[in-house]
């Protein structure tokens, strides 16, 4: 595939929670093989606190993260992305731009945690959740023999991760009735 890092993005709809958990620790878990990006749909502006303050608890990059949008990934000048991973099913059910060099991509569906009510132990309690899912999606993904697996195959391999403990109601029906 690449005879460089690869590029993942994580993408939700506000990109303040899920996505910015799975570039952290991507960005961790993936250092040297892997460049993790993260953007939204239609961006918030703001990180949630609680997403930070799981990175930092779990000793994980809390630095740079920024709520932004998918479009700076969709123009001329963005890094080509290997790989595009979905992990909200709002972000799941969007038209999405045309991502330059067709790259593998899957749906990751976790549950809210910034959609909690309640008290601030639940909440936390909802991103240290969706922080291990995610972290055991991602693991699953690193072990994967990547150069050596065909587009298709590839694209199986990550939507089968994307059906891991977890997995919201939407990821795992099969691909193809998501998109009937």
């Amino acid at each position: 595939m690449a005879d460089r890092p690869y590029n993942v993005l994580f993408l939700c709809t506000g990109n303040t929670a899920r996505s910015v958990l799975a570039e952290g620790i991507l960005r961790k878990d993936g250092a040297g093989r892997f460049n993790a990006f993260s953007a939204g749909s239609q961006p918030k502006g703001m990180v949630n606190p609680f997403a930070l303050k799981v990175l930092g608890s779990f000793d994980y990059p809390t630095d740079g993260f920024r709520s932004k949008s998918w479009d700076e990934f969709a123009g001329p000048d963005a890094p080509v992305m290997d790989f595009i991973v979905t992990v909200c099913d709002s972000a799941a059910g969007e038209a999405c731009p045309v991502w330059p060099g067709h790259p593998a991509s899957a749906h990751w569906g976790i549950e809210d945690p910034a959609a909690v009510q309640g008290l601030y132990i639940e909440k936390e309690r909802a991103f240290v959740q969706a922080f291990k899912f995610l972290k055991n999606r991602i693991s699953a993904f690193l072990v994967l023999p990547v150069a050596s697996l065909d587009q298709i195959a590839l694209t199986h391999r990550l939507q089968e991760i994307g059906r891991l403990e977890g997995a919201t109601p939407a990821t795992v029906l099969p691909f193809d009735r998501r998109q009937a």
